[in-house]
């Protein structure tokens, strides 16, 4: 699957900007991740982060689990819809809305960057700059340390993760902001 293909697919099913501009911060950070493991194919993360959210805005309440029908239903006009595409987008909601483990290494980041970015982003934005371009861990670490920040996003769920990966979180945090700081405009920070 090619990006754009996943961002077409993606926009029949989302609307909101916000919504939009977060899949797109977490693509982001998934290609950043794939070039830093050195995968072969860095485009299939950046379309897993593209399409991990796409059942959310039709079915909250049925998050990571109706995007396999919408996925099924989808195969005929996007080829490149594999079970790995959709075992990935299941299991970034692990524990929360679903009972589809990450394994893969990708998957584990999935499940880390999806939380991360969005408190990074609630960062940049109680910024005097709005940006991510002038952020040091430091600052995301004192954030994170306060649970009222950015409360909708799972300091428990970054920690898992990050344990997942295999990363200390400082690291995690470091190559996350890195990841946003090539697209700022496009991640809206």
């Amino acid at each position: 699957m090619k990006i754009t293909e996943a961002e077409d697919l993606l926009k029949k099913y989302v609307g909101g900007d916000t919504l939009l501009r977060h899949c797109k911060t977490v693509s982001v950070a998934m290609r950043y991740f794939a070039e830093f493991y050195k995968e072969s194919d860095p485009e299939f993360w950046e379309c897993v982060g593209m399409l991990h959210d796409i059942d959310f805005e039709k079915y909250p309440d049925a998050h990571c689990i109706k995007c396999r029908d919408i996925f099924e239903e989808e195969k005929g006009n996007f080829p490149g819809i594999t079970d790995e595409l959709v075992h990935a987008v299941q299991s970034h909601g692990w524990g929360l809305c679903c009972d589809v483990e990450p394994v893969a290494q990708m998957e584990k980041v999935l499940f880390t960057v999806d939380e991360l970015t969005g408190l990074i982003f609630a960062c940049a934005m109680a910024r005097p700059s709005k940006s991510v371009c002038d952020m040091e861990v430091k600052s995301v670490v004192k954030k994170f340390k306060s649970a009222g920040f950015a409360a909708g996003c799972s300091r428990d769920v970054i920690r898992k993760g990050a344990e997942m990966m295999g990363m200390e979180l400082n690291d995690v945090i470091q190559h996350c902001i890195m990841a946003m700081r090539t697209q700022h405009e496009a991640c809206g920070c």
